[in-house]
């Protein structure tokens, strides 16, 4: 990840990302390293092959055939694929539907984070991120038909998912740089 990410704030996003992932996995009691190594490389190689025209040759497709090299697991592998609607990869397994389900919602909770006053993920109260969701003029980049689409995916209630997701960003807060310091 650091080797193929110089950009700090997508660094802070795949932190996000497997910080939400890792604990669904401890709730599904599911294997939480292959499914941090997913969560924390489901971008890495976003800002070397952005992608535009979302083919072949982008994001996340050159990331998974560095990865398929390196021999990762096909789950991490199907699972990256999958966060990606464009790339028609079903998402089959609860990995990549979790995976799907935290990616945008974490930029959400993060965008939410940074417009308060102190900076802290810690007093930000699930009304609130809420509220941010309703509001379409704020952080236009989140697509909050992702936001639905993966909570209604792992068939769970979108309340619930958020307030889960916020939960695990909350408690690692000072890693992901959102515990007021600062450094955010």
């Amino acid at each position: 990840m650091e080797e193929w990410t110089p950009s700090e704030s997508l660094r802070k996003h795949m932190l996000s990302v497997e910080a939400a992932v890792v604990a669904y996995a401890a709730k599904y009691g599911e294997d939480e390293e292959t499914w941090a190594v997913a969560a924390l490389l489901h971008d890495f190689d976003y800002e070397r092959h952005p992608n535009p025209d979302r083919g072949r040759d982008g994001h996340p497709w050159v990331g998974v055939r560095e990865l398929e090299e390196r021999g990762y697991p096909r789950l991490v592998l199907d699972a990256i694929l999958g966060h990606a609607d464009y790339t028609g990869v079903a998402r089959e397994s609860l990995l990549a539907k979790v995976l799907f389900a935290c990616d945008e919602l974490t930029g959400l909770v993060t965008a939410a984070v940074l417009v308060r006053p102190d900076r802290d993920v810690r007093n930000l109260t699930l009304s609130s991120l809420k509220k941010k969701l309703k509001d379409k003029a704020f952080a236009r980049g989140v697509n909050r038909d992702d936001v639905r689409q993966g909570a209604a995916e792992l068939g769970v209630d979108l309340d619930e998912h958020m307030g889960f997701v916020l939960a695990a960003m909350q408690a690692r807060a000072a890693e992901l740089g959102l515990d007021g310091s600062p450094s955010t």
